[in-house]
């Protein structure tokens, strides 16, 4: 790997472990605060928002300045975040405040890989930036859950940390905590390197900006293996996010864990995620990427079972085979969209058109979720629910692509990648 990648890696582990905790906690100041179920989801909406509202400026900011400068004043932001929350912010606006800077980072982050990795190492450079950004996602929740539940909460160093904190609440020593990690990430940030890569400067006209964003979005759409790469990550990451959610109510309504331990369920699925990509990584090269299509559907079905299942040693099970899945699944496809945008546009463009489809179809899901749980569906219902929606969407994605391999006869790749 490029030098630097491994800085780069550390980085953004830290500080998107730092957003998954802080959204647990969150929920947890929600749920204190005696909010009703159905205002959790707005958490993730409002986070979400800014990579949908900004992505047409976001991607060009990555271009414009050293994409490190960009990490750290994304990181900045992110702390102002926990700080809000930690001062008695509402947490829906506070999240939302660390979406803004999660919306910047992003484009920087994916942009930094493909400037400093080249087109063969892609796959194998995105295995590890997944492993790192999902299993980031999961042990995030696993430390939010630790941070607001009893074994933290009643220990003597929590009693004493909290001496001169609890008239800010009874979560200020967790989102002090979380305030460290996010400078530990600023730190890290400190020893990426610059890539050398530079941009023209572009206008920053409000009207030009959106012209340049809707070609960049036509130019991906329009590209046989892009738009099916576009397509496939759109969806997934659409249903993860709500996934995220639907697991931790399932795992108290039909489960009976408290939110700790539910949070501690997603373990299994972080273990998943590292094999399936280690794998991927190791087995798929970028020519192969869309042979893995098919695993979309298989994919679908097991979320499916998850309305059968009451016993938390299988649910762990299942939820380990789902991240072994969804891992071996998306780094190919992740690799191929970021290769192919790399091609067409810049490397921060190309990101931004892929975080404003992905996170518009994350408001969208998880709204969704959101009023189904405000009308009463059961969550072995939703969960039944979700697995048809990917098994079917993902099943469509492979007969198009079948389709279109007979019609254009230039084997898997369509040409030349």
């Amino acid at each position: 790997m490029a030098p630097g990648f491994v800085a780069l890696l550390a980085a953004q582990f830290v500080s998107a472990l730092a957003d998954n905790a802080l959204l647990v906690v969150a929920m947890a100041v929600l749920l204190e605060q005696q909010h009703q179920p159905y205002w959790v989801p707005l958490l993730k909406l409002l986070f979400t928002a800014s990579y949908v509202l900004l992505g047409p400026w976001v991607g060009a900011w990555a271009d414009t300045w050293p994409k490190q400068r960009v990490l750290m004043g994304a990181n900045g932001i992110k702390c102002l975040a926990c700080l809000g929350m930690l001062l008695g912010l509402n947490p829906i606006l506070a999240f939302g405040l660390a979406g803004l800077g999660a919306a910047i980072y992003a484009p920087a982050k994916y942009g930094l890989v493909t400037e400093m990795e080249p087109p063969h190492r892609l796959v194998r450079a995105n295995g590890w930036i997944e492993v790192s950004t999902v299993c980031a996602a999961l042990f995030g929740v696993v430390l939010g859950g630790f941070l607001v539940g009893r074994l933290w909460m009643g220990s003597a160093l929590f009693l004493w940390l909290g001496g001169g904190l609890q008239a800010w609440g009874p979560f200020a020593v967790s989102l002090a905590g979380l305030l460290l990690l996010y400078g530990l990430a600023s730190a890290l940030n400190c020893l990426i390197p610059d890539s050398g890569v530079r941009y023209p400067r572009s206008a920053w006209g409000a009207r030009l900006v959106w012209a340049r964003f809707l070609q960049d979005q036509a130019a991906l759409w329009r590209d046989p293996l892009g738009s099916i790469s576009l397509t496939v990550t759109t969806l997934f990451w659409g249903v993860g996010a709500t996934l995220q959610l639907l697991v931790l109510a399932w795992a108290q309504q039909a489960l009976h864990l408290s939110l700790e331990h539910a949070a501690y369920l997603q373990a299994a699925t972080a273990i998943g995620v590292i094999a399936g990509a280690t794998l991927a990584a190791r087995m798929v090269s970028l020519q192969q990427a869309p042979k893995v299509l098919g695993i979309g559907v298989l994919m679908g079905g097991l979320m499916a079972l998850m309305a059968f299942v009451d016993q938390w040693p299988v649910a762990a099970a299942l939820t380990f085979v789902l991240g072994l899945v969804g891992g071996f699944f998306v780094v190919p496809m992740n690799a191929l969209l970021q290769h192919r945008g790399a091609a067409l546009m810049s490397a921060g463009r190309s990101i931004s058109v892929q975080n404003t489809n992905e996170n518009a179809n994350v408001l969208a899901m998880v709204g969704v979720y959101s009023a189904l749980l405000y009308a009463g569906v059961a969550v072995e219902q939703l969960a039944w629910m979700l697995g048809t929606l990917v098994a079917l969407g993902m099943g469509l994605v492979q007969w198009r692509y079948w389709s279109m391999q007979s019609r254009l006869r230039t084997g898997p790749g369509f040409g030349e990648l």
